[in-house]
């Protein structure tokens, strides 16, 4: 069996099981700042969100913005060619590069794809951490497009959380998830290093801010730690 059908078999049944799975979670869009109203299909936009918290989101996009166009970063590697495929069965293209390999790449890559008018959702921390820092692509390609980005708060009633880097977590069946639209953020245009690390630190604490989560539980079976 050859490498790329290989990828294609795993991206089809890991979709299938993903539909099934999201299917039974009663997924809630909560917009208390009219974020939404401003994100026109056509319109572009960086989404952001902790990448502990990215199973849902393909399906929360394919479900509820069917007329949106939407673009996803993904790593370089192995894993990153089987979340390719698996995403674009979602409906939403891949865009292949990182923080640590093919960065500058990658962002030329998603400016474009802003500019073609996509939703482009990243996961700041991602892919390999540190849990909950923001790297500092996403304000990079804030400030060279000029577009706020969205900040994305997934709020799981009861989840199981694995045991890797950043506690990645899986939302019960039958539970609730609210997806939780922050402000638009915008980012200042810096001059210095200081400047712009004291942009990137100022947009981690608008992600940072919701983790405490009142009604959220860590549901039995797979343990680690919970932030």
């Amino acid at each position: 069996m050859s490498r790329p059908l290989k990828v294609w078999l795993v991206g089809l049944v890991g979709y299938v099981l993903m539909r099934v799975w999201c299917a039974s979670i009663r997924l809630r869009i909560v917009d208390p700042h009219g974020t939404l109203r401003a994100i026109a299909p056509g319109t572009p936009s960086i989404w952001a969100f902790w990448h502990n918290r990215l199973f849902l989101t393909a399906h929360m996009f394919r479900s509820f913005f069917p007329r949106h166009r939407g673009a996803a970063l993904a790593s370089v590697s192995k894993d990153g060619e089987v979340i390719s495929a698996l995403i674009e069965r979602f409906g939403v293209q891949a865009v292949r590069g990182s923080s640590s390999r093919r960065g500058a790449a990658a962002l030329v890559a998603m400016r474009r794809s802003l500019l073609s008018g996509h939703v482009v959702a990243l996961t700041p921390d991602g892919p390999r951490g540190p849990v909950h820092r923001v790297n500092p692509g996403v304000v990079k390609l804030a400030q060279v497009t000029g577009i706020p980005i969205v900040p994305l708060h997934l709020r799981m009633e009861s989840f199981w959380a694995l045991r890797s880097w950043d506690g990645f977590r899986l939302p019960v069946p039958f539970s609730r998830v609210d997806v939780v639209f922050g402000a638009a953020h915008v980012v200042a245009a810096t001059s210095t290093e200081e400047e712009f690390e004291a942009e990137r630190l100022r947009f981690e604490q608008v992600l940072r801010a919701p983790e405490v989560e009142s009604g959220s539980t860590q549901a039995p079976g797979i343990s680690a730690e919970v932030v």
